[in-house]
């Protein structure tokens, strides 16, 4: 029963803020709302005993995606700049390039739910088995994210982490030489 309160509570909430976020025309409220949004259903994850969902929704969704929004938001122009006069055809040419070995890359993996899959003959079956009993974690996702697999998803939060400080940096860097031009301008 109160269960089913949190979830129909949570989800009015997030209805309530997604028509928000639909109709506020200020950027900064909007970058706040989404933040919120993130928040709400890292939230919801949580009641569904769906923690380590959760963890990633408040971490990139309410975290990171927030600073790099507000960071964005901080060094745009209030005006629109003129669409570069030459065609950007190296961009397309890298993104086609990527594409094609991604597909490549996957031609050869076993087909979905494919049965004689490795990781399902020697991986699934342990995991479902001895779940349980050797973590206690009742969601076997967490299980295996939290307890067998925990120092790659340490790795991987660290990864994140990293990128996010470099592109911060980047962007600082390049704010300083902007000032750095304007200050030269002045003198």
């Amino acid at each position: 029963m109160i269960d089913n309160l949190l979830n129909i509570t949570l989800l009015a909430f997030l209805a309530i803020t997604a028509f928000a976020i639909i109709r506020i025309r200020n950027l900064f409220a909007v970058i706040m709302l989404f933040g919120i949004y993130s928040l709400l259903s890292a939230g919801l994850f949580v009641v569904l005993d769906a923690a380590d969902v959760a963890f990633t929704e408040a971490a990139v969704g309410a975290g990171i995606s927030t600073v790099l929004m507000l960071a964005t938001l901080a060094l745009t122009k209030n005006h629109e700049e003129k669409p570069p006069a030459h065609r950007p055809w190296l961009p397309m040419i890298v993104v086609l390039v990527t594409g094609a070995a991604l597909v490549y890359g996957t031609v050869d993996i076993p087909s979905f739910s494919d049965s004689e899959a490795p990781a399902h003959k020697h991986v699934a079956p342990r995991y479902i088995e001895e779940g349980f009993k050797e973590t206690g974690v009742p969601n076997l996702v967490t299980a295996v994210l939290a307890s067998y697999r925990g120092f790659d998803t340490l790795g991987e939060v660290t990864v994140i982490f990293t990128a996010g400080i470099g592109v911060l940096l980047l962007l600082g860097r390049r704010r300083g030489r902007k000032r750095g031009d304007e200050d030269n301008n002045e003198t």
